[in-house]
């Protein structure tokens, strides 16, 4: 099932739950992707954004939660904090599982053998890749740091 249809049928369970957090946090993504849809359509493309770009989208929120979960405990709002971490929850939920660190560096590895990268003029075509292959599965801010660390070292 297609991450969209997953997404319908996630808010549809929620209303009839009567899950109010969740039906809000589902709704939420419903609505950036809405908004990324219309973003996306030009002239002769009415295409919907595939599942890479949904995931894209949903890694976006959680980075945004978790900043704003953040600011919330240095303000000494904890109960705030908590709502967010739990939305953070929820959008995980859709979300194939994250690697670990030995799993960013066997990718990183593996992508960059793939490429023949071996300087760090290379990062970006690496980066790219990886983005391309693993969507939603890393924190690409520390895979960048992994790829620059392994494209850095002598050979």
């Amino acid at each position: 099932m297609a991450l969209r249809e997953q997404l319908n049928e996630a808010m549809k369970e929620a209303m009839k739950a009567k899950d109010a957090k969740r039906l809000a946090t589902v709704r939420l993504i419903l609505a950036g992707l809405k908004d990324r849809d219309i973003a996306a359509r030009t002239e002769t493309s009415r295409d919907l954004l595939g599942d890479d770009d949904i995931l894209s989208l949903m890694a976006k929120m959680i980075k945004q939660r978790e900043e704003s979960a953040t600011a919330f405990d240095a303000g000494k709002r904890p109960e705030l904090a908590a709502g967010e971490r739990e939305e953070i929850a929820i959008i995980r939920s859709f979300m194939p599982a994250q690697m670990d660190e030995a799993g960013v560096k066997a990718a990183a590895q593996g992508v960059i053998a793939e490429l023949g990268a071996t300087s760090i003029k290379d990062m970006g075509k690496v980066m790219a890749a990886m983005k391309e292959k693993y969507a939603g599965q890393m924190d690409f801010a520390r895979a960048s740091a992994v790829v620059k660390d392994a494209l850095s070292q002598p050979k």
